[in-house]
This record gives structure tokens, sequence and C-alpha cells, in this order.
């Protein structure tokens, strides 16, 4: 009697576990997330788009679409703007025809015939990575936000169109799209604008919009936030282009031809990770689909650490980037992230610069170089770097060698001390320009 209670109430408990399991086994919804699927854990939050393309979303849509492709190749950025500098009376066919010879991505060759532009993004390359890291890994998350943005300028009633700009609204699958073309298409006004007034009420205010002070004119006249300077004849310059509904950034085939002197038919714009260099991905679907590459920077970068005259390691966040930047010319510092100018929130990190306070953009580990009075990139400057030159700094292991003997004039003195044309690079004579 007892055993078969005891197997009545074993029955009656494994029923009921039973009918309990299949509730208990149910994965719970997963929480919400502005990230893409398959993105990984490294990519930037909501209020963080909005920040860092404030200044820029309510550029020309194909200047815009650009600015983003060029993004993606920071390193070629410094080349560019350094060598439009050089070149900066070239125009028009002149400009054309120069760009023919050099070996960058054609988004950044483009950006030559916007100097303004071009100048901002060399100078503040922390910013300017986030921003290529960012349209490589959440690209339809970064069109949604330039589209947002737009909306709360159009809704605080500051996005108009003008003789600088038309502003129309396109549908699209049941939503609404606002673009912005140049009321002249063979003229094209590049906006400057304090994005604290143009979006009225910022919603973030832990992450206010991206705005170095540097970038308003002296003297310059905003009316409702903007400021309109010269037009610029681009011509076949601008020639990217958004089809918002689907998602896509493409290309108008005939004008970048055009400007490129090429033949190309296919109108969809795709990363071309040959133009990248040795700047590590972002996030890991960066990293998936251009991961042969980035395997071959990382690898660089290994190689370098411990070696101080190598130069592998290129990425913009180790210290082999500043040496590379600094080699291909960076001249107008920018790497800009816990001192110096005040350059705003997206800096942070770019170059873990922790010294350089005022002038010094890239003057981390700089113990000694002050000779000159700048010393801006005195990537590794023990004790070189005093020739006073733009790009003194990366002295080298035999600057050190000849610094430990007491002979001076090896390290920024007679043999180069930092004077060169392209600022040494940790050079074999003591990190002195280039001869």
């Amino acid at each position: 009697m007892k055993l078969a209670s005891l197997t009545s109430l074993l029955v009656a408990a494994a029923v009921a576990v039973a009918q309990i399991a299949p509730a208990q086994t149910l994965p719970s919804p997963p929480p919400a997330s502005n990230a893409p699927p398959g993105s990984g854990t490294a990519t930037f939050k909501q209020e963080e788009l909005d920040a860092m393309l404030a200044p820029i979303a309510l550029y020309p849509d194909a200047l815009l679409s650009q600015v983003l492709m060029a993004c993606t190749y920071p390193l070629e950025l410094v080349e560019a703007a350094r060598w439009q500098k050089q070149n900066a009376s070239l125009k028009g066919t002149a400009l054309q025809d120069a760009l023919q010879k050099q070996p960058w991505d054609e988004s950044v060759k483009s950006l030559t015939a916007f100097p303004d532009v071009l100048d901002k993004l060399n100078k503040d390359l922390g910013w300017t990575q986030k921003l290529g890291d960012a349209f490589l890994g959440q690209q339809q998350q970064v069109m949604d936000t330039i589209q947002s943005l737009r909306a709360k300028a159009q809704a605080a009633g500051n996005l108009k169109s003008n003789e600088q700009q038309s502003v129309q609204t396109q549908q699209d699958s049941g939503k609404t799209y606002i673009v912005i073309q140049p009321t002249n298409p063979e003229v094209v006004y590049v906006p400057t604008y304090q994005p604290t007034v143009v979006y009225g009420a910022w919603p973030y205010p832990a992450y206010p919009p991206y705005y170095p002070p540097y970038w308003a004119a002296p003297g310059a006249a905003f009316v409702n936030g903007f400021f309109w300077g010269v037009g610029i004849a681009a011509g076949a310059a601008l020639w990217g282009g958004w089809n918002w509904g689907r998602g896509d950034v493409n290309i108008n085939v005939n004008r970048y031809n055009n400007f490129n002197r090429t033949n190309i038919s296919n109108g969809n714009w795709n990363h071309n990770v040959n133009h990248r260099g040795s700047v590590p991905y972002r996030d890991n679907g960066s990293r998936s689909r251009y991961g042969q590459y980035d395997r071959q920077a990382a690898q660089a970068r290994d190689q370098f650490r411990g070696r101080e005259g190598s130069l592998g390691g290129q990425g913009l966040n180790d210290r082999a980037g500043l040496q590379e930047a600094q080699r291909r010319g960076a001249g107008q510092g920018g790497f800009d992230s816990r001192a110096g100018a005040g350059q705003g929130n997206f800096d942070r990190g770019a170059a873990q610069n922790r010294a350089g306070a005022g002038q010094g953009n890239f003057a981390s580990q700089n113990r000694a170089g002050q000779a000159g009075g700048r010393s801006d990139y005195g990537g590794a400057n023990r004790g070189g770097g005093g020739g006073g030159g733009a790009f003194t700094g990366g002295s080298g292991a035999q600057t050190r060698a000849a610094s430990s003997r007491g002979n001076a004039s090896m390290g920024g003195g007679a043999r180069g001390g930092g004077g060169g044309a392209r600022g040494g690079g940790g050079g074999g004579r003591g990190g002195g320009g280039r001869r």
C-alpha cells in the first residue's frame, strides 16, 4: 500500500514538472539595441552618432557622402591635406591633371576641391576616424541619424532653401527624406553652422555636438546659426549621392569619370581596403568583412611593440600610427585627445595624448624636446628634437645612444635636428628631416 502511494506521488510530481518545464525553457527576448546585427560591441551609441555627425549633417548631399567615404581612409586624408596646401593655386582642369599622379582614393582626391573641409578633417583626425568607422560599421544608422538631424533643424526653422542651397523632401516607402542640393549645381556653398543653434534644444547634454571653437571664422556673420563662405566652382568634383530609401551610397558615374579620367560603369560605392593602410577597423562587422587586411595591420602593430626603430603598426590609435602620420606629413596636428586646443569630445584616446597642451598635438611621451619652442610631433623624443622645425621629435635609437654619450649634436643639431621637409620619423641620423 505504501509502495503504491509513493509511486502515485512520483508520477504526479513528474507530470507537474513536465507541465512547468516548457515555460521555463522559453528564451527571453533580447534587449533592444541600436547597433546593427552582427556588428559587435564596438559600435557607437546613438547619442555619439548625433554628436559626431552634427557639424556635417547639413552639408549638400553629394559633398556629405564624399566626406564620409574619404573618412574611411584617414592616412590618405593627411597626405592630401598637406599636398593641397602646397598646391593651393591649382583649380579646375589643372587640379584634375595633377591629381592623376596621386595614389589616393578618388573620394580623398575630390576633397582637394574643398580645402576648408579637407583642412578640418586633417586637423581633427580623432573625429575623422570615428566618422569613417561609423560609416563602415553602421551605415544605415548613420544615414538615419543624418535625416533625424536634418528634421530637427527644419523643425527649428533653420533649414530652408536660399540662394546657397535647395532643401527638398522626398517620399520613399512611406518615409520622408530631406535632400540638400546646391541651388546652382555649378557653385557649391559649404555651410559653417553652430549645432547648438540650428538644431534647437539638444537632447543629449552628456554628448554635446562636436564643434571646435576655431571652426567659426573670426568676425563671421551667422544668420540663424549659419555662415556661408565663398561659393566653390566644384564642377565634376561632386559625384557622390545617396539612395535614402534603400540605404545605399551611390555615385554619379558620368561626373565621377569626368573628374577622375576613368571609365567605370558601376554606380555603387564600395570601400577599397587597399587605401586603408594599416589603420585598424573598429567593430567586429568591419573586421569580419575586411579581416585579411586588419590581421595584417595587427601583425604590423605587434611587430612594432618594443622596437622603437620599427615603422610597423601604423594605425592611428597606437604610437606607430603617430610616426606614420608624421612621416606622411601631418602638418596640422589633429590627434588632440586629452589636451590642446579644446577639440571636443571625440578626440579622446585618438592618440592617447596625455601631454602636448596648446601646441603639441603629437607630443606623446615628449620628455625633453622643447628646445625649439614647439616640438609638435615629439612622438618619442627624449633628447633630440631641438631644431625648432614643425616636425621635431621621433629621434630614434641612435639619438638616444648619442645622448647617453653626451653627444648632443647628434640629437638635434648637426645632423638633422627636426627641420627637414617631411619631418623626423625616427631616422637613422638622429631624428632629423629626410635627406
